[in-house]
C-alpha cells in the first residue's frame, strides 16, 4: 500500500483538483498476457545508470507466452568454466559429484544427454510501496543464510545471475502531478527528488534491474555491480552487501498502483524495454527461480493486467516450455488461511488477502513454494526453498546449444 495514495486525495479535496492515484486497471477482458509495456531511450546492456535520460514515452506492448518472436535468453562470459564433465569426476575431497550425470535407458545403456545445472539466474521481485519497510529487512537478514545454502548445497551450480526489480515503473512517477503545489518539490518522495529531474538510464522500465534504488527509505545509492550490468554474478566481491543495497528498494513509490506480476512478465519478455535493460541475465542453460514479496494481492484492475495462467505461460516461454526449469517462491498475505500469521493491511502493517498471487504459485505444483509475508523471519521459507531448488537442478536437462 503506497502513502502516495493518501496523499493525492487529501490534496484532491484540498484545490479541488482530480483525484490521483486511483487505481487504473487494463481495459476490456481478463488476458492470458500482459499489457502495458512501457519503452525507454535506447538502454544498453552495460548501462550502470551513470547517465540520466530525458525521459521516456509510453506504449502499448503485449507479452509472448508462446515463447515465439526473438530469443530471449542471452549468454554472458561466465566466470568459471561451465563445460560438461565426466559425472564420474569426484570433488577435491573425493566425494562424487551429484548435480550432472548422465541419463540411463531402461536397458542400462544411457542416452548422453547430460542431466543437472550448472547455472542458476535468481529474479528477485520486490514491493516498494510504503508499507514495506519491514518486509525488505527481512528479505535481506535471510539472504546471507539462503546464498550460502546454494553455495554449499548445488555442488555443481555456482554460477549464478541474481536480478532485483521493483513493482513500479518509476519511483517517482507519480511526483509531478503535485510538484507545482509544492515549490518544486515532490512531499511525498522527500528529498530525494527535485521536480523536472529526468529518470536515470532504464530507471523508468517496468521489469529492469535494480541498480540504484532511490526515494524513501531505500539504501538510496550505487551499488556498483561488479558485472556492471543490472544484475550480480559470483564475482561481486561481497555478495551479500550488494544485495543489501539493491533490495532495500525503499518505500516511497508514487507510481501507484504496485504490478508485481506485471513486472516480472516484462523482466522475462523476449524482447522489449526490460530485455534491453537486462540483456545477458536471462539464460537457456540456467534454472530460473523466481521470488516475489508483496503485502498486497495483485489483482485485476487494480494491479497486474492479465491473470495468474498468462503470468505462469509468460515464465514457462521464458524457459521455451520447460516447466521443470522453474522455482516459483511467493511471500504474500496469508490471512485467507487457516492458523494465518498475517492481520489485514492497515498502514504500513498487516496484508491483504492474496488469492490470485496464491493460484499463480499453486499452478506451478512442486515446483512452487508460498509463505506468510508476516513471518517474523524468512530464514525457514529459504530452507525449504533451497531443497527444492537442488532437487529441480539435479533433475534439469539443459537444451541444446
Amino acid at each position: 500500500m503506497t502513502r502516495f495514495r493518501c496523499s493525492c486525495t487529501l490534496l484532491a479535496s484540498l484545490l479541488t483538483l482530480p483525484a490521483c492515484g486511483d487505481d487504473v486497471g487494463s481495459s476490456g477482458s481478463e488476458t492470458a498476457g500482459v499489457t502495458g509495456q512501457p519503452t525507454t531511450n535506447n538502454p544498453t546492456s552495460n548501462s550502470t545508470m551513470t547517465n540520466p535520460t530525458t525521459g521516456s514515452s509510453m506504449s502499448e506492448a503485449t507479452s509472448n507466452p508462446s515463447g515465439t518472436g526473438s530469443d530471449s535468453d542471452s549468454e554472458t562470459s561466465a566466470p568459471t568454466s561451465t563445460g560438461m564433465v565426466d559425472p564420474t569426476t569426484t570433488t577435491s575431497g573425493g566425494l562424487p559429484k551429484l548435480d550432472v550425470g548422465v541419463e540411463e535407458t531402461t536397458d542400462g545403456g544411457t542416452t548422453g544427454e547430460e542431466v543437472g545445472c550448472r547455472k542458476v539466474d535468481f529474479l528477485f521481485i520486490i514491493d516498494n510501496s510504503g508499507s514495506m519497510g519491514d518486509e525488505q529487512q527481512s528479505l535481506i537478514a535471510s539472504f546471507p543464510g539462503f546464498i550460502s545454502a546454494i553455495q554449499s548445497q548445488l555442488d555443481e551450480a555456482q554460477d549464478y545471475h541474481i536480478m532485483v526489480i521493483d513493482t513500479d515503473h518509476w519511483v517517482f512517477g507519480g511526483c509531478e502531478l503535485i510538484c507545482g503545489l509544492f515549490g518544486n518539490t515532490c512531499p511525498v518522495a522527500g528529498l530525494d527528488y527535485t521536480c523536472g529531474t529526468p529518470p536515470l538510464e532504464c530507471e523508468d522500465v517496468l521489469g529492469a534491474g535494480v541498480t540504484h534504488p532511490r526515494g524513501l527509505q531505500s539504501s538510496s545509492k550505487d551499488c556498483n555491480f561488479s558485472t556492471g550490468l543490472r544484475y550480480m554474478d559470483i564475482t561481486e566481491p561481497d555478495l551479500t552487501s550488494a544485495f543489501a543495497c539493491a533490495a532495500q528498494v525503499g518505500t516511497g513509490s508514487t507510481d501507484d498502483p504496485e504490478k508485481p506480476m506485471e513486472a516480472m512478465v516484462q523482466a522475462v519478455a523476449p524482447n522489449g524495454p526490460a530485455f534491453e535493460c537486462n540483456t545477458g541475465f536471462l539464460r537457456k542453460d540456467a534454472i530460473l527461480v523466481v521470488t516475489f514479496v508483496t503485502d498486497e494481492d495483485d489483482n485485476f484492475g487494480d494491479g497486474s493486467a492479465g491473470n495468474p495462467a498468462g503470468w505462469k505461460a509468460s515464465l514457462v516461454a521464458a524457459k521455451k516450455g520447460d516447466e521443470k526449469a522453474l522455482v516459483v517462491l511467493g511471500l504474500y498475505g496469508d490471512n485467507d488461511q487457516p492458523n494465518a500469521i498475517c492481520p489485514p493491511l492497515v498502514d504500513s502493517s498487516g496484508a491483504e488477502p492474496s488469492p490470485r498471487l496464491r493460484e499463480f504459485v499453486d499452478s506451478f505444483g512442486d515446483q512452487g513454494i508460498s509463505g506468510s509475508i508476516c513471518a517474523p523471519s524468512y530464514d525457514s521459507f529459504f530452507a525449504e526453498a533451497v531443497g527444492l531448488i537442488e532437487s529441480t537442478c539435479d533433475d534439469f536437462v539443459p537444451p541444446p546449444m
